[in-house]
């Protein structure tokens, strides 16, 4: 597991997207099995120049507050003025991030089971490499948070959580807006990663982040290793897989996001 985790019953690889998985095939299975996973997935021709239907949210260019627009500029600047934002130390979120995590987490349309407060300070605790946390502080009181996972040359914004009721106070912005100046343009990272494409849960946030922060989708190739079980499963309920919209439970909506890994791992070949 040196080079992989698990996530949601997947195992994905630790390292950021243009960095090649190495593994054998074999040895991915075994590591499946070890895990009790459903399927492992990773990426390979990252940041192609083709629109694929998987993708990265990137951005690799550094900008200054008057690159962004006016409007952009004027919340900026409401949020800096109502809040601060600065690196935080792993203490101080485990003392005060569950309660922003919770908040934010129900505010979802999602299946998954939120975190208890024992899982979310159990993970951040056991969690390797290199990290570094983000606070937006209103009044005393941190109101949102970021967990960036740093490598050599670039940096994923890996749990951006942000408290519902404040979101008037531009905590977004400020938090993305303060770490997109640290990251590209004080210490000259090669790209900040947002993360890729989400399945498990409909979001705004990557068309936030690319109409107001210049981000953009660094398409990729998708490569899928199922569970035995799971294989011969996904081959059974794939020509069928129109009929699961007719049904709504937790279960099927599980069955939806298996065969959309699926489908776009098939638009590969």
């Amino acid at each position: 597991m040196d080079n992989w985790r698990k996530y949601n019953g997947t195992i994905i690889p630790i390292g950021p997207p243009h960095i090649l998985v190495t593994d054998s095939d074999n040895e991915i299975k075994t590591l499946i099995k070890s895990q009790s996973a459903f399927f492992a997935r990773w990426v390979t021709d990252f940041d192609v120049s083709e629109e694929t239907d998987f993708w990265y949210i990137i951005n690799d260019s550094p900008m200054v507050l008057l690159d962004y627009d006016s409007k952009a500029r004027n919340e900026i600047r409401r949020g800096l003025k109502e809040c601060s934002v600065g690196l935080i130390t792993l203490d101080y979120l485990l003392d005060y991030g569950y309660e922003i995590y919770a908040a934010a987490f129900n505010s979802y349309k999602t299946d998954l089971r939120p975190k208890t407060e024992a899982e979310f300070k159990t993970e951040l605790l056991s969690e390797t490499g290199e990290w570094e946390y983000w606070g937006v502080i209103k009044d005393g009181v941190m109101i949102a948070y970021c967990k960036a996972r740093i490598f050599k040359d670039c940096c994923e914004y890996y749990s951006i959580k942000l408290h519902p009721e404040f979101l008037k106070s531009r905590p977004s912005e400020v938090l993305i807006y303060s770490m997109n100046q640290s990251y590209l343009n004080d210490r000259g990272f090669k790209y900040i990663n947002n993360g890729s494409r989400s399945l498990h849960h409909a979001t705004n946030f990557p068309s936030f982040l690319i109409k107001k922060f210049k981000f953009r989708r660094a398409y990729c190739h998708l490569h899928i290793i199922y569970a035995p079980w799971v294989f011969f499963a996904v081959k059974i309920i794939y020509p069928f897989r129109f009929m699961l919209k007719y049904f709504n439970n937790k279960f099927v909506n599980k069955l939806q996001v298996l065969i959309k890994h699926e489908e776009i791992s098939r638009s590969f070949i």
